[in-house]
């Protein structure tokens, strides 16, 4: 049986949570989903409520009526009628715009409200669902009310979702701004990316394993990997990605967190600051590319037409509702990165992401050094780059080791095998939405999985010379890759050039041959060396 948070943790202090942006798919999708979960794990103070805030014009009664519609049709699996209706007795709205001061009047007096009637004892905390241009705002409104004072022992806290900033120095202003009404500890940046367990399991199984870290470093390993592919295009957010791309979208908060977690010294305890300390550490040491290396370390481009999953025809970037004709806009990108430190010194991190890839897949692939090969130059083995750990994300929460086996007969040949951990199959399945641990941890005031100001600026810093390369250079020859396939040519020459490819995701390259033949699980493959 998986192990419930509640096993885990304590029972959350009572609070009110208020979600800015209550009307949207997040607030259905996924926020009251997970707070039903945690309910029912009893990590919920009975004295909690929930209230809305949207410019909607909604009552009570029409907004839990809502949901309650929302959850039948949205939720993974039933939720049960006497949580529910415990659960919409806590649920209220507030109509107003995010910029309007009475609006915020008619907030705090629904919060006082509900704390006399729920028992909530003051505490609260805002969850910004809402467009990144209104992260600032909403923090000064609530800060004119008088709603993130700190005081008697009451805490107030508040949730901001990415992306935060869109350049290095939006996002020092939105710190300076965010920090002129709260101080540091009230903010919560969310990733949802770490509400994975496989996230958060990589900690426990680097730091947890004697014959992991060990083996940890630029001594045995020879690169890492880290992709995050979607099949799905813009669909209907072409006029957000026209301001985005995938660059901004994914790089700075999802796969350097993933990269921090990876690459990271050990903390000398799960303190959210020593965990961050760490982490920020790692990204401080990541070298900042060049202006004149930009063009050999990163790679960008944009989905043309093409068959995806299912032979589904795909339009191209460019036909997308609400997107440019003649749009520069990237929905993919490649960077090389090093690390200057002792661990990681001369060890490539290689990071993808885009959009109408071939398979929808989050993962870290950690490929180790070859073995000395003099032992098996006349045998019929050709390779010996066997070693790989690969740590499966999404859609399936995996940790699978590659290693090398002879396959049984009277010639020396090689076979590939997997030994494998599955979470649904190990542990059994979970009804997590991926933010029930993001959602709590903030309710008992535990940072950890949360980015702070410094982690914020530093991934920024990174990644700004190839935003300012980029924008100086003449339009691209776009689109670059069909939609369905892996992305442009360019990003297998990023690595071709260091005699390295990219993983081959779902299929193995097993020979010298070019022929590709699939790699099944625990047992060796047909294909060998």
């Amino acid at each position: 049986m998986t192990e419930t948070l509640q096993e885990q943790g304590q029972q959350a202090s009572p609070c009110v949570m208020v979600i800015f942006g209550a009307s949207g798919d997040l607030t259905k999708r996924k926020l009251i989903p997970a707070l039903c979960n945690l309910a029912k794990d009893q990590l919920i103070s009975p004295q909690f409520a929930v209230i809305g805030f949207s410019y909607d014009s909604l009552t009570n009664e029409a907004f839990r009526a809502q949901l309650s519609k929302d959850v039948k049709e949205l939720a993974s699996e039933p939720i049960d009628e006497k949580l529910w209706d415990w659960f919409l007795e806590r649920i209220y709205y507030v109509q107003g715009d995010f910029q309007d001061s009475a609006a915020y009047e008619k907030l705090r007096a629904q919060i006082s409200a509900v704390e006399k009637k729920h028992s909530t004892q003051g505490n609260r905390f805002f969850y910004l669902a809402v467009a990144p241009k209104f992260f600032a705002p909403v923090a000064k409104q609530l800060g004119q009310a008088g709603l993130t004072q700190e005081q008697d022992g009451k805490w107030a806290r508040v949730i901001v979702e990415k992306p935060f900033g869109r350049d290095l120095d939006s996002a020092k202003q939105l710190n300076r701004e965010l920090k002129q009404i709260l101080n540091e500890q009230q903010i919560y940046r969310i990733d949802h990316y770490l509400g994975k367990e496989t996230v958060q399991n990589l900690m426990v199984f680097r730091f947890a394993n004697a014959i992991a870290e060990p083996l940890w470093n630029r001594n045995f390993i020879d690169s890492v990997q880290i992709t995050a592919a979607e099949t799905v295009g813009v669909e209907q957010r072409g006029g957000f990605y026209e301001t985005a791309g995938a660059l901004r979208d994914m790089v700075p908060n999802h796969l350097f967190q993933l990269l921090s977690l990876t690459a990271m010294e050990p903390p000398i305890s799960f303190d959210a600051d020593a965990v961050r300390d760490k982490q920020a550490e790692i990204l401080h040491a990541v070298q900042v590319p060049n202006p004149e290396d930009v063009a050999t370390t990163a790679v960008r481009g944009q989905y043309d037409k093409g068959i995806v999953s299912g032979g589904e025809r795909s339009l191209a970037y460019r036909d997308e509702p609400k997107v440019s004709p003649k749009s520069n806009t990237e929905t993919y990108a490649a960077l090389k990165l090093q690390i200057d430190n002792w661990r990681w010194s001369g060890v490539p991190f290689y990071l993808r992401t885009g959009k109408r890839l071939h398979q929808r897949t989050t993962e870290i692939a950690i490929q180790f050094r070859r073995s000395p090969f003099v032992l098996f130059r006349k045998t019929k083995i050709a390779d010996l780059q066997t070693n790989r750990l690969v740590i499966h994300i999404q859609p399936e929460e995996q940790i699978s080791l590659r290693f090398g086996a002879k396959v049984p007969g009277p010639v020396m040949r090689l076979g590939l095998v997997n030994m494998e951990f599955d979470y649904a199959r190990d542990f059994g399945t979970s009804h997590s939405t991926g933010y029930e641990r993001l959602l709590y941890d903030c309710m008992i005031g535990d940072a950890t999985l949360f980015q702070r100001a410094d982690m914020v600026e530093a991934g920024w810093r990174v990644i700004q010379p190839v935003l300012d390369a980029w924008s100086s250079e003449p339009a691209q020859q776009f689109p670059n890759y069909a939609a369905g396939t892996w992305g442009p040519a360019e990003a297998d020459e990023l690595l071709k050039r260091d005699g390295r490819a990219w993983r081959a995701i779902g299929e193995e390259q097993l020979s010298s041959e070019p022929t590709k033949v699939p790699e099944t699980l625990g047992r060796a493959t047909a294909g060998v060396r």
